[in-house]
């Protein structure tokens, strides 16, 4: 197939989960098909640009400035989303030149597949009824829990206006594509049942098993439990937030010298402040590689309140055979089982217990970091998921994987 593949950034460096999503998958399609590549480009990140060329046929970097958070000029854009009908959280990444060259590539190219990756590009799109959108969370639901969280009176306002302009673009978007691919099947039910559409396909997320695997003995302990993500995405802040006021405190009551090391780009300020509070809590900012984090710690958390999709570093943790606690938002969407698996709790004081099990609990923690391991090792594989996603969109003479990675005979 030739496809069309809008985004709004380049892969590389490779920091975020949708990123490594689209990356590891495009990879295995780039074997088979021919991709051409579009992504917004500020002019300072070389690397994506240069490194484009592992993942697609030709890449078309557009011109485009996104605003740091912490600038005025995102204060300003703040402002005018409380009367745009597009929420920020999209218009950010409107683009006039990505629009035109997507326009010409589609009249000049006879593509097989456009896909719209993340809901973001979607604004850059005419004629969104030939295009698949590649939905990695359900956007409106990460916004809705944004504003059912907040605690301040004016952000939770604002955010429940976000929620209800994205509510409004998300439904429109998803209704008018030709189809949607959701990476749960949590996701495509919530796409149905709030959006009313049927066009939902699903595929599962992946993870490349044999990168995370442990090398044999483990090195020096960095921490007892680590955090993994992008510490500049509000869920994300406000799950390390939670961790540290309100669970660390009770892990503490009973092993006070229990450390954590959160590990992620661009740390907000009021992380690193939390952190200067007291000792035995690290924040590394970028890091060249997640694994050794992973591997020199004892249990990873997720103990996320806010989010949609699937998490990435649930199924990284698992490979690197480190136990995982999470919140029910946390493992969301995941085919994974409690308590074998991974341990669930969803209050401080069942999180805090969970922790201290594991913590205290050599055995325990081998038995739950083998059981998962052998699970993505065996179901969630990036091939098996990029196999999945040309079945979704309909690619010819694609094996019938789905079935099989969801444990389901052929046929059912």
């Amino acid at each position: 197939m030739k496809i069309l593949w809008v985004k709004t950034d380049f892969l590389h460096p490779t920091t975020r989960g949708g990123q490594i999503r689209t990356l590891e998958m495009l990879r295995r399609l780039h074997a088979r098909h021919e991709i051409h590549y579009v992504a917004l480009d500020d002019g300072k990140n070389e690397e994506g640009v240069r490194r484009a060329s592992e993942y697609c046929s030709r890449a078309y970097p557009i011109p485009h400035r996104v605003v740091g958070k912490n600038s005025p000029a995102f204060a300003w854009q703040l402002a005018a989303g409380l009367f745009a009908r597009l929420p920020v959280a999209l218009s950010r990444y409107h683009s006039d030149g990505m629009r035109r060259t997507v326009d010409k590539l589609r009249a000049a190219e006879k593509f097989d597949l456009v896909v719209c990756d993340f809901l973001a590009p979607a604004p850059n799109l005419e004629r969104l009824e030939e295009c698949v959108l590649f939905q990695h969370n359900v956007e409106t639901l990460i916004w809705e829990r944004h504003w059912q969280t907040a605690t301040d009176p004016a952000r939770r306002l604002y955010f429940r206006l976000q929620a209800g302009k994205m509510l409004a673009y998300e439904r429109e978007v998803c209704r008018r594509v030709e189809r949607v691919v959701a990476v749960s099947e949590a996701d495509a039910e919530l796409m149905r049942a709030r959006f009313g559409v049927s066009n939902v396909a699903t595929v599962p997320t992946g993870v490349d098993v044999d990168w995370f695997a442990p090398p044999g003995a483990p090195a020096a302990r960095v921490a007892d439990l680590v955090f993994v993500g992008s510490m500049d995405w509000l869920p994300n802040i406000d799950a390390v937030n939670y961790m540290l006021r309100e669970i660390m405190p009770l892990i503490r009551r009973r092993r006070p010298a229990t450390s954590m090391a959160i590990v992620g780009r661009n740390p907000a300020p009021e992380i690193l402040a939390l952190a200067r509070r007291g000792p035995g809590i690290q924040v590394t900012g970028t890091v060249p590689d997640v694994r050794p984090y992973l591997w020199r710690s004892l249990v990873s958390v997720v103990p996320l309140r806010i989010g949609g999709g699937t998490r990435l570093k649930i199924y990284e943790s698992m490979a690197a055979r480190v136990p995982v606690v999470a919140t029910s938002v946390g493992a969301e969407g995941l085919e994974c089982r409690p308590p074998d698996q991974i341990r669930l709790a969803d209050t401080p004081e069942a999180f805090a217990e969970a922790c201290l099990e594991l913590l205290e609990n050599a055995g325990e923690r081998e038995r739950i970091g083998a059981a998962a391991q052998e699970l993505v090792a065996s179901r969630f594989s990036w091939e098996q998921v990029a196999r999945c996603f040309e079945q979704a969109v309909g690619a010819p003479d694609v094996p019938q994987v789905w079935h099989t990675l969801q444990g389901v005979p052929p046929g059912d």
